[in-house]
């Protein structure tokens, strides 16, 4: 018999047996039973899983830390605080200026606590207004293009998205921005008027704090007036309390067994011995230094080309990527503070929080030596901010380090004017502030609690994965300079970088963690799209690993388009960087334009924004004719607003616009990533 698609169907005979027996059915009901428990259970499991815990984190939290399960706003309630301060940092800086902000909410009779929003779950804000007296301040980083830092995107989103009554929330919120970029403190300024938005109260008028002036008399001139309307809108007194109360208390670990204690990890103990993948912020990757080769053919400065080795360690990147890599300080300088303050460097300790319900229970990885936690885990390189001068007071014996310490830690004029000038114009490092106030020996352990954690430095890849699948490309210029005060400062990346040279021997390779960070600073997805890419210096990283992309492509037989590449350097015999590789990607075909502008080669000096100007038609055949995409790398002081002042006067010459339609093209170009920087200050 067929069907009437022509599918043979089987004739059975049927007995007059039941279809299904008793045994049948009681099977069949223990089956749905244990299905039906099995999958609520997992699908439980999975829920909890998913979901963020509910913790709070006041600082750059690692693995070996302890976290709560409660939400902040349990927490808040149950040990009799009413401040919390969030905060959004890429560097560390936002999260310095928020435990500051906590710590003196105790003068004004606001028990605080440090928060990272990443950790909790935002939505309890809604309950602040069930404490009495609460206020909430957000000290918020703009990061990139405008966007917000890692660890504040999910608040960042939830505010963009969701419509939650904050009414009763009484709010402040602090800025870092820098001024030199386009998108100047746009997340904090989003983020206070959209908390208005939704019904919260405005304490204080938002700080916008410039890391390319002065951030940290933006913060204390805002703080000192923050705390001013704080007074004024619960009706409070400061207590006039001053005394410097320390976070962490010091624990002797002496008896320690070795392998217990931190030798430089980030976060898990003896994670460079055991690597694990996936590696991150908390758990780079030990990379070996393949190859370390300088660029520049002569002259007095260095330039150099790092290739890290990631063959096995299932790392992927894409062009146009950022590498992070952690340094160490010199073993001059942390010998010279040991020395200064007559320390045992090796002896082995441990700072532990003396607040028992912040989750953060070390500032560091703990327990470690001195040496290792000046070398690996504190900055001690950079200038130092008002706090810790007036931390370090009560150390001074001499009446007039003292004083000069009192002046710079307080925020009169005067005050504010020899901070400038000693710490900033003379660029004076923890270091030279005790070689220069002689009677200043603080106790080893509270400057370690003082100094902020020593952070990564980012560096653009200057190789494609399509050619380079298993190592990651950097170019870095040596930092060495020459202060006010005749010392050398050394930049504490490169220095050290510039040390990690590979033999050719068979002694182990030198070895430094990094992981990759993701950036927007992307080719167009159409290999055809022509591009004109901007880049002078090491400007000229991420546009190395574009043109290795597209002649990867081109040898494919895929059609590419137009390359037109603007560098500039100071001469052309000295540091013309890449300079064969880039003759011969014009010989093939692969970069149709290459304009060079050698600065100092002639009587007048000569930019890569000169060029600019005078191939007009060239950009505006590019951008505007075909639609292709431009970029820009390096200086974002000068050179990146220079170019970008170019390009708005060509969309306005060639294009025929008036200046605000001009404006506006070159905004929908960036909103359509037509137009993308990659510049630094």
């Amino acid at each position: 018999m067929e069907n009437s698609e022509g599918v043979k169907i089987e004739s059975t005979v049927v007995t007059e047996e039941p279809l299904i027996s008793a045994l049948d059915i009681a099977l069949f009901v223990v089956i749905i039973t244990v299905a039906y428990f099995w999958y609520f259970k997992r699908d439980k499991q999975s829920s909890s899983s998913e979901k963020k815990p509910y913790t709070i984190q006041p600082s750059s939290l690692s693995s070996i830390e302890q976290t709560s399960n409660s939400p902040f706003i349990k927490k808040l309630k149950s040990t009799g605080r009413s401040l919390v301060v969030f905060y959004g940092s890429q560097t560390g800086t936002a999260e310095e200026f928020a435990g500051r902000i906590a710590k003196e909410g105790a003068r004004y009779k606001m028990k605080g606590m440090v928060a990272d929003p990443e950790e909790c779950d935002m939505a309890d804000l809604v309950e602040m207004k069930e404490i009495q007296k609460s206020l909430a301040i957000f000290c918020i980083a703009t990061y990139g293009e405008g966007d917000p830092t890692d660890n504040a995107m999910d608040f960042y989103e939830w505010l963009q998205n969701g419509d939650a009554d904050l009414e009763g929330l009484n709010y402040a919120v602090f800025g870092l921005g820098n001024k030199t970029y386009e998108h100047y403190n746009e997340i904090a300024i989003y983020i206070d008027q959209r908390l208005e938005e939704l019904g919260a109260t405005r304490v204080h008028e938002i700080g916008l704090g410039d890391d390319d002036a002065n951030i940290e008399d933006d913060f204390v001139s805002w703080k000192e007036k923050l705390w001013e309307s704080v007074c004024s809108h619960y009706g409070i007194e400061e207590t006039g309390e001053e005394s410097n109360i320390r976070q962490y208390k010091l624990v002797d670990c002496s008896e320690v067994l070795p392998e217990r204690i931190f030798s430089g990890e980030i976060s898990r103990l003896k994670s460079y011995e055991n690597q694990r993948f996936p590696f991150d912020v908390k758990n780079p990757y030990l990379s070996k230094i393949a190859v370390n080769r300088e660029l520049h053919k002569s002259g007095d400065r260095s330039c150099m080309h790092i290739e890290f080795d990631i063959d096995g360690s299932k790392m992927r990147y894409d062009t146009g990527d950022h590498v992070a890599v952690y340094p160490k300080s010199s073993s001059e300088l942390v010998d010279k503070i040991g020395e200064l303050l007559n320390a045992d460097l090796d002896a082995v300790f441990s700072l532990l929080n003396t607040d028992e319900e912040s989750s953060k229970k070390h500032p560091f990885p703990c327990p470690c030596t001195y040496r290792t936690a000046l070398t690996y885990y504190l900055d001690i390189t950079s200038n130092p901010r008002t706090h810790i001068m007036k931390e370090l007071i009560e150390y001074a014996s001499d009446p007039k380090d003292q004083e000069k310490l009192k002046l710079m830690a307080s925020s009169t004029p005067e005050g504010k004017k020899e901070f400038h000038e000693w710490i900033l114009r003379d660029n004076r490092n923890i270091v030279h502030i005790l070689e220069d106030l002689p009677s200043v020996k603080p106790d080893l352990d509270h400057l370690c609690e003082l100094l902020p954690r020593l952070q990564c430095r980012y560096y653009s890849i200057s190789s494609s994965p399509k050619v380079y699948p298993k190592s990651i490309h950097i170019t870095a210029v040596l930092v060495n300079y020459t202060t006010p005060t005749n010392r050398v400062n050394k930049g504490v990346a490169t220095n050290l970088l510039a040390q990690l040279i590979p033999t050719n021997d068979e002694l182990p390779q030198p070895t430094i963690p990094i992981y990759i960070r993701r950036s927007q600073f992307r080719l167009p997805p159409k290999s055809q799209t022509p591009i004109i890419m901007i880049g002078p210096g090491t400007g000229l990283a991420p546009f190395r690993g574009f043109i290795q992309e597209r002649d990867y492509a081109r040898k494919e037989g895929r059609e590419i388009g137009e390359m037109v590449l603007y560098f500039g350097c100071r001469k052309k015999d000295e540091d013309f960087i890449y300079e064969n590789e880039l003759q011969e990607y014009v010989a093939n075909g692969t970069l149709t334009k290459l304009h060079l502008a050698f600065s100092r080669d002639q009587p007048e000096k000569k930019y890569v924004t000169h060029l600019l100007e005078q191939n007009a038609d060239e950009l505006w055949n590019i951008i505007g004719e075909k639609s292709g995409h431009l970029y820009v790398c390096g200086d974002a002081r000068s050179m990146a607003k220079d170019v970008h002042s170019i390009i708005v006067k060509v969309v306005m010459e060639k294009g025929q616009m008036t200046n605000g339609q001009a404006l506006n093209y070159v905004k929908k170009m960036e909103q359509q990533k037509r137009y993308s920087a990659d510049v630094w200050s």
